[in-house]
């Protein structure tokens, strides 16, 4: 193993883009980033899932197949019994003084600058499904009426 491992300590992580290392066949997958990037980075491509635009879809079809040990043992899908993501958002936002609610509809809207809109009003959705006046805040934080918000 040691000429392998000294060829990609030396090359760095993406040693694989090197025209002379490359694939024939294109290689998709998250990776970005890093020492000795060559192919462009994937511009403005997104690097993960579940997203807006539908890109990298999960591939259901193409998981593998269960592995018979003492019983069966299978992927565990985590979303399947969690389906209360806004319950302890609610809490925490309940716990903060008005002050420190204040801060953070005021946090919210300056990092969301330049954020298209519909991103906007869908983060306006889900703080307002953790807690009515957390979406409320951020709506009027962002100046985006409640009445173009689906809630």
């Amino acid at each position: 193993f040691s000429y392998g491992d000294a060829q990609r300590y030396r090359l760095g992580v993406n040693h694989h883009q090197i025209p002379v290392n490359a694939p024939r066949c294109p290689v998709h997958s998250y990776h970005r980033d890093g020492a000795m990037r060559v192919d462009g980075n994937q511009g403005g491509r997104l690097h993960y899932e579940p997203n807006t635009y539908g890109e990298w879809q999960e591939q259901p079809d193409f998981s593998e197949p269960p592995l018979a040990l003492e019983g069966v043992a299978d992927r565990y899908d985590f979303r399947a019994d969690d389906e209360d993501y806004f319950t302890q958002p609610g809490d925490l936002f309940r716990l903060m003084t008005p002050e420190e609610q204040q801060r953070l509809f005021q946090n919210t809207a300056r990092n969301m600058a330049g954020v298209d809109r519909h991103i906007m009003i869908r983060h306006i959705t889900h703080c307002y499904k953790a807690d009515p006046a957390y979406g409320k805040g951020i709506a009027e934080a962002l100046d985006i009426p409640m009445s173009e918000v689906p809630v």
